[in-house]
């Protein structure tokens, strides 16, 4: 499955309206940003509530049936507060209907396991998994937020593939490098979905080695600070696609900017980031 490079994020679209949303989407989808990702848990807290932002996607998508054609849809379950989490089957079939319901789709192109349950046997997991494959409900299965152990256990049980990996991954938080997501990706062939590729922020509102290093790096190319975050975590070997989530159009369409890195440049941000040169 192709899933582009680069993933816009709809977990704040709860607070948005169908009208707002629709806006965005579009947006999106007319930069060459195919897959939408979302979930289950996304307006938990807020007025909508538990699957506001699926509630949402869904109304844009009901109000012009076309825009799933052009998209990659993904979800993810199984955050469930207070448990909090809750990877039975019984419970992620469950969950996977809902999702659909709210979506007002037949199908996901991938279904994501948001975090990992540790009650829930691997095993168990991977039969749920195979099972939603099985169902047609869902084009690919993945995993948020697992460690490698984690997903090598899993994928030690499945039939289907594991297609993503979604870590929090960014210049200012490099862990899946040094951790091993980024090298079991490559070796299970899965896409890495990186999470908040611009630090949340503070990549613009914090001061550090690695903000004067991308400062620097734009001033030898004209890239924003914000393409070239997202050209660092498109840099690895890994095939990583980051995912944002702005909702300004105008920064959509500066993140869909194709910009790419030198290795030296790449290497510079992990330096700063390492505090020292690579041995």
């Amino acid at each position: 499955m192709n899933f582009g490079t680069l993933a816009y994020g709809c977990w704040r679209f709860a607070g948005n309206s169908m009208e707002e949303a629709d806006r965005l989407i579009r947006t999106a989808l007319d930069a060459g940003i195919t897959l939408i990702d979302t979930a289950d848990i996304y307006g938990f807290g807020e007025p909508r509530g538990f699957g506001g932002a699926e509630v949402v996607l869904g109304e844009v998508l009901a109000a012009d049936p076309s825009l799933r054609e052009r998209m990659v849809l993904t979800t993810k379950g199984g955050i469930i507060p207070p448990r909090p989490y809750d990877s039975s089957h019984d419970y992620l079939m469950g969950a996977l209907d809902a999702s659909l319901d709210r979506l007002g789709v037949d199908q996901v192109d991938l279904y994501q396991i948001h975090r990992p349950d540790l009650t829930t046997p691997m095993r168990d997991l991977a039969q749920t998994l195979d099972a939603m494959v099985a169902s047609e409900k869902v084009g690919a299965v993945g995993v948020s937020n697992f460690t490698p152990a984690q997903t090598r256990a899993l994928a030690a049980h499945m039939s289907a593939p594991i297609a993503t990996l979604q870590p929090e991954f960014s210049v200012l938080h490099q862990d899946p490098i040094t951790d091993g997501t980024l090298d079991l990706a490559q070796e299970i062939g899965a896409t890495v979905l990186a999470w908040s590729p611009l630090g949340g922020g503070k990549l613009f509102t914090e001061d550090g080695p690695v903000q004067r290093s991308v400062a620097k790096i734009g001033r030898e190319t004209g890239y924003s600070a914000t393409q070239i975050a997202l050209a660092f975590a498109r840099g690895h070997g890994a095939v990583v696609v980051p995912i944002i989530g702005t909702q300004t159009p105008e920064r959509i369409i500066e993140s869909a900017n194709k910009a790419t890195l030198t290795a030296r440049q790449f290497y510079d941000i992990v330096e700063a980031y390492r505090g020292e040169a690579m041995p």
